[in-house]
């Protein structure tokens, strides 16, 4: 808990035990259905937890918004920032059963009322999104191909929408067909050595 405190030090102490009963439950369920690697969950707070706090660093989601969380594997980047915001309606999906249902005895096991979870594919789902989030799912321009649909349209010139998707490396060549996207750093934000190349691309 260390670590989540360092950098967000005005968790109120419901959400500590959220978090600190998370690393519990996926520790548990990784031994059922591997969701992560046996080898990283060594380093769950800081490769799963924070790494997906990552957005909040980036963009504050205004409460009554709908975020979708897609390819969402065992709850990630939704069920970390699903209890950051309470105020918030997160709904994750993924196109493989077994991860749905570690999604679903997660959600339900930390009363995270503000979740709901399907098994589909992205490309048939339908509804409206103020925010897509995703944790290097695809490509992308194929990742936007298959969710643009999913997006409310911005009617206000002040409207905050869009995609916030968290990759690494050298994104270069993949933004090139992406002129309005914005690269931020989460070096910048955080100091440790894993997020030395790890990025959050708004688009």
């Amino acid at each position: 808990m260390e670590l989540l405190l360092k950098y967000f030090p005005e968790l109120t102490p419901k959400q500590i035990a959220q978090y600190t009963e998370a690393i519990s439950l996926y520790k548990d369920w990784n031994t059922r259905i591997n969701v992560i690697s046996r080898k990283d969950m060594e380093h769950f707070v800081l490769h799963h937890l924070l790494h997906s706090l990552g957005i909040a660093k980036i963009c504050s989601f205004e409460s009554g918004i709908k975020v979708l969380d897609v390819g969402t594997g065992g709850g990630f980047p939704g069920i970390p920032l699903a209890i950051l915001y309470p105020e918030v309606s997160f709904h994750l999906v993924d196109s493989i059963g077994k991860k749905i249902k570690v999604v679903q005895e997660v959600a339900n096991a930390l009363s995270l009322t503000n979740v709901t979870y399907q098994q589909v594919r992205v490309e048939t789902l339908e509804g409206q999104y103020d925010y897509i989030v995703s944790r290097a799912v695809t490509q992308m321009d194929d990742f936007y191909k298959l969710t643009k649909h999913l997006l409310k349209p911005v009617t206000n010139k002040g409207d905050k929408r869009g995609i916030l998707y968290l990759k690494g490396g050298d994104l270069t060549e993949e933004l090139a067909a992406f002129p309005s996207a914005v690269v931020y750093n989460l070096s910048d934000v955080f100091e440790e050595d894993f997020f030395e190349t790890k990025k959050v691309v708004y688009l």
